[in-house]
């Protein structure tokens, strides 16, 4: 996750863009969206924090073992969600992903991430598989149908507008692509 400083950046940029448009969609007036919102904003703040370039800031040994707990408890949340809506089992193996990626790096911190070879490749070839695939099911999901127009929902906030919804979770998929790429 520690690669080169500037995708590092744009990482960071990207992860805490999309965590601050999930705390805004926390507004909704949709209960179930506000839930999903809580933890897709976590996701996004906390694979912003864990994209932040070495050369900048190394983060203290106790970090990461602090990651993987508070993403193992976001996990169990999600599976306690997903009993009543398969979406968050998505949200399970998000969390179950962060939670790998924190124990490789406290497994290994002298060595030099953002080169490759680090953690189980079995594991994140799998992890890699899963959101690639799951970046490009979003991609196509976002594109318009034919012929139906694009317009803004009437009396709906920022936090109400699916496409949006869509758009942040594509996001959180290729930051995920790209931290388990340079892990």
């Amino acid at each position: 996750m520690h690669g080169p400083a500037s995708p590092g950046w744009l990482l960071v940029a990207l992860c805490a863009a999309t965590g601050a448009y999930c705390l805004l969609r926390m507004r909704s007036r949709v209960e179930e969206q506000r839930r999903a919102a809580g933890g897709e904003a976590l996701m996004g703040f906390g694979m912003a924090a864990m994209a932040v370039p070495a050369a900048v800031f190394t983060p203290p040994s106790w970090a990461w073992p602090a990651y993987a707990v508070v993403f193992g408890a976001a996990g169990v949340r999600a599976l306690w969600a997903a009993r009543a809506d398969a979406h968050h089992l998505h949200h399970l193996v998000g969390t179950a992903a962060m939670v790998y990626m924190a124990v490789v790096m406290a497994a290994a911190p002298d060595r030099h991430h953002g080169h490759g070879g680090s953690g189980l490749p079995l594991v994140t070839g799998v992890l890699l598989l899963y959101f690639a695939g799951y970046v490009l099911v979003s991609g196509v999901r976002l594109l318009p149908a034919a012929g139906a127009g694009v317009g803004v929902a009437v009396g709906g906030g920022w936090g109400d507008r699916p496409e949006l919804a869509r758009a942040c979770r594509l996001s959180m998929g290729i930051g995920m692509v790209a931290m388990l790429l340079t892990l």
